[in-house]
């Protein structure tokens, strides 16, 4: 009669079959996959050896089970921990980041640019994730109310119970990375190389794009044999051949040339790195014409992507030393965005180049972060300095995230960190939009961890370091909006001409579970079986709010705006500005069908129960594809 909505998270398992029933479906044999079959066709690429390079460890293929499972959980609104939750499009997530992980996967599958995480170390003091095979949710219930355990080295699974709380968090990370978007994980040396071989595991060893080695202690730490300094930051893609990063800014350069926006200096455009050529970046690789009949000053030339007549073609050079053809660095669209503008061709004797005018000389971030700005104690003094108390231990500097924001994102990026801590990243993303008018995203996941009640944190107020984190981005959007002000004045009659409209909000979600009783495996089978007698579709304690964003959570439009609406005296839902009309009222009439029809929605969602019988359904669900929609379902 009308469809019900999928209680579930995205199914990893069905979808990755589905993939190889669309890349082969030669190996289809009545719905299910012929594996001997897919071997012939896969040829040489299968390795049938004995022995055979790997890595493994006990639990493992329980993990990856694990990260494939579907969950019922949802994402609770918290409002009273939320800042400007009207107009925000920023998320911070109380709760176990495997659960949180699965139920970003509809709405955010291939979505997120860059990924930061700083998991933790594994040093024997760090909380470590304990995963129960069978019940994430309730795993995390329980770890939520009691205090932070550790995972002590006379363990004997002390590693192995660090690759099984990080193995299957990673395999959902990739899934929400965008085909060009890449992952930084800072680590210590104690797991750096396990992190390494299950990095190459699931996101591929070519797409490994280098480690960082940074100086995060300078006056270093003495352990007996060896005074430590430095932690490492693993770099990967989700498709290397697809990555572009930017360049950072170098301060304090003189410039050559002027034009009537700025100083500038030049540099060729073609990419020198001889691992990128036009056999794996094809997209890259293409050629400008320059036309020398339109000539600028200081031995510049008009260029365009059109051939004209007298025109000169000019392609990337090849590589003097390896005869490696090079490719450019920007592909046909940004290069069309910017011709004669950052972009110019210019004459080097008799020889024609493309290049790309640098207004803040800029560089390649470099592998070693040696700069005191990178350092622990920077991070420890920006926290103390913002929340007026020395209440966390060793946070990542700010200058850290935002340069890796800088060189991994665009405008409109959205960055995730999924052990947010004391919410660095999210500070990072609002500091750079500030500074250049980006609308980046950020989305932060902290397990609700409790405070040790001796802490300086504790005593401060905060329960939780999921309260720390929020407070720090409350108060660092305030910072930043008063800086930016400070830069921009009004003239005492009027504003400044450029407004402050950088997203500082943030929307507060709390891991819960399903707010159907249908949908709660944790409900005993009678509880159930009496909720559905008594007609009771949803628990007794949770809102409308509540289930308005487990059903855009549970049908993938989790990042939509919802506005409260009504019709026809009952109040009902609008998400997205035509996307999704959802009506939780009983007593549905034929009038409140036609009038949500009037608003051409894609998409209705009704309480099953909101209807007298079935007949009532069948003549709403033919009245609303008759107004034009394209869905309708009940929950």
């Amino acid at each position: 009669i009308m469809d019900k909505i999928d209680g579930l998270s995205l199914d990893l398992e069905k979808e990755n079959i589905n993939k190889i029933k669309e890349l082969f479906p030669e190996v289809v044999e009545e719905g299910k996959i012929n594996f001997d079959m897919l071997r012939t066709f896969l040829g040489d690429e299968v390795d049938d050896s004995r022995e055979k390079y790997q890595f493994t460890w006990n639990g493992k293929a329980k993990s990856i089970k694990l990260a494939q499972t579907p969950s019922s959980a949802t994402l609770r609104p918290c409002k009273e921990k939320s800042k400007n939750w009207d107009t925000t499009e920023n998320l911070y997530i109380e709760g176990d980041n495997l659960e949180v992980l699965k139920q970003l996967q509809k709405t955010y599958y291939g979505k997120i640019k860059m990924i930061y995480i700083d998991p933790p170390y594994n040093t024997g003091n760090d909380f470590v994730y304990h995963d129960d095979f069978r019940n994430s949710l309730n795993s995390y219930t329980e770890q939520t109310n009691q205090s932070a355990s550790s995972n002590p080295e006379s363990n004997g699974r002390f590693h192995t119970d660090w690759l099984n709380m990080m193995y299957p968090r990673l395999i959902l990370a990739k899934n929400l990375l965008t085909d060009d978007g890449v992952i930084f994980t800072s680590i210590d040396d104690n797991e750096v190389d396990n992190l390494k071989k299950i990095m190459n595991e699931i996101f591929g060893e070519s797409n490994f794009l280098g480690d960082f080695i940074i100086n995060s202690t300078p006056n270093a730490r003495d352990y007996g044999h060896i005074e430590k300094m430095h932690e490492f930051c693993l770099f990967y893609a989700k498709n290397s051949n697809m990555t572009i990063t930017n360049m950072l800014p170098e301060e304090g350069k003189t410039y050559k040339y002027t034009d009537e926006i700025s100083g500038f200096n030049i540099h060729p455009l073609y990419n020198s790195n001889e691992a990128f050529t036009n056999l794996n970046r094809p997209n890259l690789y293409y050629p400008f014409y320059v036309y020398p009949d339109k000539k600028i000053a200081n031995g510049f030339y008009e260029i365009g992507l059109e051939k004209k007549s007298n025109s000169i073609e000019v392609y990337p050079p090849k590589s003097v030393k390896n005869n490696v053809q090079f490719v450019w660095r920007w592909g046909k669209e940004k290069s069309m965005e910017n011709l004669n503008k950052e972009i110019i061709g210019y004459k080097m004797g008799d020889e024609y180049r493309i290049v790309q005018k640098m207004r803040h000389d800029k560089k390649i971030i470099r592998s070693l972060l040696l700069d005191t700005k990178y350092s622990s104690r920077r991070g420890t003094a920006e926290v103390e300095e913002i929340l007026h108390n020395k209440i966390f231990s060793f946070p990542k500097p700010l200058s850290l995230i935002y340069d890796f924001v800088e060189i991994a994102t665009d405008e409109n990026s959205v960055i995730l960190d999924f052990f947010s801590g004391s919410a660095t990243t999210a500070h990072a993303v609002m500091k750079l939009n500030a500074k250049d008018g980006g609308n980046r995203k950020f989305i932060m996941v902290q397990l609700p961890e409790l405070c040790d009640e001796k802490s300086e944190a504790h005593k401060a107020g905060y329960k939780t370091i999921c309260e720390i984190g929020e407070e720090r981005i409350r108060r660092a959007g305030e910072q930043i909006k008063s800086d930016w002000e400070k830069e921009h004045p009004s003239d005492g009659l009027f504003a400044s001409e450029e407004m402050f409209n950088t997203d500082i909000g943030f929307k507060v979600f709390e891991l819960d579970s399903s707010n159907v009783n249908e949908w709660d495996p944790n409900l005993k089978l009678e509880e159930k079986e009496l909720a559905m007698r008594l007609k009771e579709v949803f628990k007794n304690d949770r809102s409308n709010e509540d289930i308005i964003y487990e059903i855009l959570l549970k049908y993938g439009v989790f990042d939509k705006q919802v506005e409260e609406i009504e019709i026809n005296e009952k109040t009902m839902y609008r998400v997205g500005k035509r996307y999704m009309i959802v009506c939780l009222d009983n007593n549905v009439t034929t009038d409140d069908i036609k009038a949500i029809g009037e608003l051409s929605p894609r998409t209705v969602i009704f309480k099953e129960s909101g209807f007298i019988d079935d007949n009532a359904k069948i003549n709403a669900v033919y009245n609303l594809e008759k107004a034009g929609v394209e869905d309708v379902k009940c929950i």
